[in-house]
């Protein structure tokens, strides 16, 4: 039997020979990187020419998964199973990318707007963790081939602008990829890391990092001192990149033709000669190139003032990520470039013009953020004692919610002190107490987390389920000791309880919970995902039970038996354990009530209105 030494403040794993990667999960590629001889190298592939992996997932009809070049040379020939640009949709809901869907060639499926988005391909149904999870296996197999030994730990970066669901997403991904993901680091870190930037104690810089990749855009401005990385101030776009740079093209090209949307194959073909299109103009001042009837030419001054909002709405985060940070343009030491949008020669003139100086621009853009992963990781294995690193919580805290789960408000590894707010709701109409049980753990089912104690939000007031507004807040200070308070907004009505989240847990029961997370990752996935397939698909049978109460009048016979037949349907498949089986029968219930809800609105307005005018102001 293995022997495993807990790590207690950091609460991680120590083995001999253990390598600690570092990871580049991007919107376009993807890289994985690791410390050589002191170095942090970008591992290649077998050719040994590129450290890429385009982040394109494809699922043929077995559903057999291939992922990098091999599914993106299936984007043109079977879009609606290609998945790209996934990081875009991490913490997602439908809500948030409604606008945009039709720029996927995929099917995202529109049932629940406010929960995590799902993508149907074939018969089956991914979430973007799942699917990210399947980028982060092939660059986990891409270095175990490599260097010839298992790898189990990654450090794994993240835009400074993603969100707490953003990152804990990630965490989720690389989770259900096998990995223990030891840290999240902002990838403005991790490229100022790569510079060497901070790597000395005895100098104190301020610096900008100006990060545009495919997908997302943030500029941070850190102050380094002392060896501490500090972010002062960051701003950014988790919705604004290269695929929009794309996007103004296929748009010129569309409109100079006189057409407008085309099929996802023929969409696909256009998207990947904008983007050639786009990389010859950083060298080129003309690219010339046609698909079927649509002249494909373009000149550099055209892509130019075509990108130049794009240009200019990230200068205006800079303009407030400076203000915020309470320094002055002047006071940037260096602006450090990263992602492969600022190859662009416009985007390098723009922020060299707006800051005032050189940026500066000699490593890979496309490789800095792994490269400094790989530095981040090196300092978490102790192999470089200069730089401080902040004290952190061992072991994930959080609340259980329906069906047992966990969720996990300071995720293990967070940095200590600190203070997180989450904002629930009732379940059920008039409910006028809410339990709140809080545990310690890594596992998804709170049944395998450790209870640390819990207390009732008592005396809320009777209002329809979803409408109370309840914050949960978790402060955990310096010495370990969490203090969790419970606010219902619209009554002010106050609850808090004091628990020690450490006490009691003993080296071997920490190093127990953190090896039963990895181990038992891909089981805990897949018992989330029909837990939550299950509570999404009780809260439709509700409402479409409900709304046969209220407005059978307006429904046919047939209307009623097919609505009723439906939700019996979904009502059986949320009987077993098939997650897709449960999504589907939503899928069918929420396509055929749509158009009578809306008859249900139109009618409900159509009533209220009656007799009364409308006068022109």
């Amino acid at each position: 039997m293995a022997k495993f030494a807990i790590d207690l403040k950091s609460g991680d794993i120590k083995r001999e020979g253990d390598l600690i990667v570092g990871i580049d999960l991007g919107t376009t590629n993807s890289l994985v990187a690791f410390m050589q001889d002191g170095k942090a190298v970008a591992v290649k592939g077998q050719d040994g020419q590129n450290a890429l992996v385009p982040s394109i997932i494809h699922f043929d009809e077995h559903g057999t998964v291939t992922v990098g070049d091999e599914a993106r040379a299936l984007l043109i020939a079977a879009p609606q199973n290609t998945i790209y640009s996934v990081k875009r949709l991490m913490g997602k809901s439908y809500r948030d990318i409604h606008q945009i869907e039709g720029y996927f060639g995929y099917h995202i499926i529109d049932d629940d707007p406010d929960s995590l988005v799902k993508i149907r391909v074939n018969d089956k149904y991914y979430n973007p963790i799942e699917l990210s999870a399947e980028i982060l296996k092939a660059l986990k197999r891409r270095i175990e081939l490599a260097l010839g030994e298992a790898i189990s730990k990654a450090v794994i970066t993240v835009p400074a602008y993603f969100n707490d669901a953003q990152r804990q997403a990630t965490r989720d991904a690389g989770k259900l990829a096998g990995l223990d993901v030891l840290r999240i680091v902002n990838e403005p870190t991790a490229a100022s890391l790569a510079y060497g930037i901070g790597l000395d104690p005895s100098k104190t810089e301020t610096v900008a990092v100006y990060d545009l990749g495919g997908g997302t855009f943030d500029i941070s401005i850190l102050r380094i001192q002392d060896g501490i990385f500090e972010v002062l101030a960051t701003n950014g776009d988790t919705f604004l990149g290269g695929d929009d740079m794309d996007r103004a093209i296929i748009d010129f090209w569309l409109k100079r033709a006189g057409e407008g949307q085309h099929d996802r194959e023929r969409s696909q073909a256009l998207r990947l000669e904008a983007e050639k299109a786009k990389k010859a103009l950083s060298t080129a001042d003309v690219y010339t190139g046609s698909l079927e009837s649509i002249d494909c030419s373009i000149t550099r001054e055209t892509f130019e003032n075509l990108i130049q909002p794009l240009v200019d709405k990230t200068l205006e985060c800079c303009k407030q990520a400076v203000a915020d940070s309470g320094y002055a343009l002047k006071d940037i030491d260096e602006v450090i470039m990263v992602g492969g949008s600022t190859r662009v020669p416009l985007v390098r003139k723009s922020v060299a013009h707006f800051f005032g100086k050189p940026v500066f621009d000699r490593l890979n853009p496309d490789e800095v953020v792994a490269l400094g992963a790989a530095i981040q990781a090196d300092i978490l294995a102790g192999n470089q004692k200069d730089l401080l690193l902040l004290d952190i919580t061992p072991l994930s805290l959080g609340i259980e919610t329906m069906g047992g789960l966990m969720d996990v408000i300071i995720p293990r590894n967070s940095k200590v002190p600190t203070r997180v707010g989450r904002r629930y709701t009732t379940s059920v109409d008039g409910q006028r107490n809410l339990k709140i049980a809080v545990f310690q753990g890594e596992r998804d089912l709170v049944a395998n987390n450790r209870k640390l104690g819990e207390f009732t939000l008592q005396g809320i007031p009777p209002m329809p389920a979803g409408l109370p507004k309840i914050e949960i807040k978790f402060l955990l200070d310096a010495d370990g000791i969490l203090q969790v308070r419970a606010l219902e907004e619209r009554s002010q009505v106050e609850q808090s309880i004091e628990v020690r989240p450490q006490y009691g847990i003993s080296e071997e029961e920490m190093g127990r919970m953190l090896i039963e997370s990895i181990r038992y990752a891909q089981q805990d996935m897949l018992a989330r995902g029909v837990l939550e397939a299950k509570n999404e698909g009780n809260m439709i049978v509700l409402s479409a039970e409900k709304f046969l109460q209220q407005h059978a009048a307006i429904l046919s016979l047939s209307e009623l038996e097919k609505t009723r037949e439906l939700t019996e349907k979904l009502k059986m498949a949320m009987e077993g354990q098939d997650k897709d089986a449960i999504n589907r029968a939503i899928e069918q219930l929420n396509t055929y009530t749509a158009p009578l809800a809306h008859r249900a609105m139109d009618k409900t307005i159509a009533e209220a209105m009656a007799g009364r005018k409308i006068e022109a102001p």
